[in-house]
């Protein structure tokens, strides 16, 4: 990894970490989107758990889908700042993060208290989601 002076990682490699990360979080969302829950979750295990609970979907829509549609937006979004960057693309691509991995918070506490089940699936956009946000701190541009 690039790093310039103090530790920090240049912009281009930010970025480039956070288009993989949003990549990573699109193809799990795709997974639990497309693929019907008993082809990727047991039922009665941690994944099936979650899949079928009250938690999955927000206003009726399932939270994978949300998911599928933000990161690809992220992803366009991510692209073009890493051709011609801006300050308003650098500030939405964080408030992307920034929210994003509150709510990955969020659904770590459901399923850690609340489900006591865990979906590998989700797991993965949280946990990137999270990488993300520490990303952004841990290179935060003065």
């Amino acid at each position: 990894m690039k790093t310039k002076g103090g530790g920090e990682m240049d912009t281009k490699t930010k970025y480039e970490i956070l288009l993989a990360i949003f990549f990573i979080s699109l193809l799990s969302s795709l997974m639990l989107s497309l693929a019907p829950s008993p082809l990727i979750c047991n039922l009665n295990e941690g994944c099936g758990v979650v899949e079928n609970s009250v938690y999955s979907e927000t206003f009726g829509i399932k939270n994978a889908d949300y998911g599928v549609a933000i990161f690809i937006f992220a992803i366009i979004l991510t692209l073009l700042h890493l051709k011609n960057p801006t300050e308003n693309k650098k500030n939405l691509i964080h408030l992307i993060i920034l929210i994003g991995a509150s709510i990955a918070i969020y659904f770590i506490y459901l399923q850690i208290f609340v489900l006591k089940a865990f979906c590998k699936y989700c797991m993965v956009v949280d946990t990137a989601l999270i990488f993300g946000l520490l990303t952004i701190i841990f290179n935060w541009k003065k």
